[in-house]
């Protein structure tokens, strides 16, 4: 999603497997940094690796002070998953502001989109202004994603 976003191929490394982040992962774009947290999802990594992103995660989250607000992750083509639910409960408890960004945006037909988008407000507990569609293959959505985070950037700023 990061390097669709800021239009460069290789600012950020990616992989088909899930579970390759698995450290702190700071990107300078513009006047801000956008951080990548290992995902707490589907991974394949042992066990050992996925419980030490718990607190590495949390730590980051909560005793940072530059903290502008977060960018979560969601596969699009099905409803929120319960650790997605549970994350984003996590992150409004604290105040923490948060877009989410419904992915595979090219894999879902568009007569399904507003359904999903419905369910996932409604289960994340988001309104439709704080929830985005975004192809990282094709860049749909880069524009409204960008709106988004210039609106979290004006609110914090402001």
């Amino acid at each position: 999603m990061l390097n669709a976003l800021v239009q460069r191929r290789s600012l950020a490394r990616t992989s088909r497997r899930p579970g390759k982040t698995q450290t702190i992962n700071y990107y300078a774009v513009d006047r801000c940094y956008f951080v990548d947290l290992p995902g707490y999802g589907y991974a394949a990594v042992p066990t050992a690796v996925r419980e030490q992103w718990g607190p590495m995660i949390e730590g980051y989250l909560t005793d940072n002070s530059r903290l502008m607000g977060v960018i979560s992750l969601v596969d699009g083509r099905r409803p929120p998953t319960p650790l997605d639910r549970e994350m984003i409960a996590w992150l409004a408890g604290r105040g923490v502001p948060t877009l989410v960004v419904l992915t595979k945006a090219d894999k879902v037909a568009r007569g399904r989109r507003r359904p999903l988008l419905t369910e996932a407000c409604s289960q994340l507990g988001l309104g439709e202004d704080q929830v985005v569609w975004f192809s990282a293959r094709t860049g749909e959505g880069r524009d409204a994603l960008l709106d988004a985070v210039s609106r979290l950037l004006a609110l914090e700023a402001g």
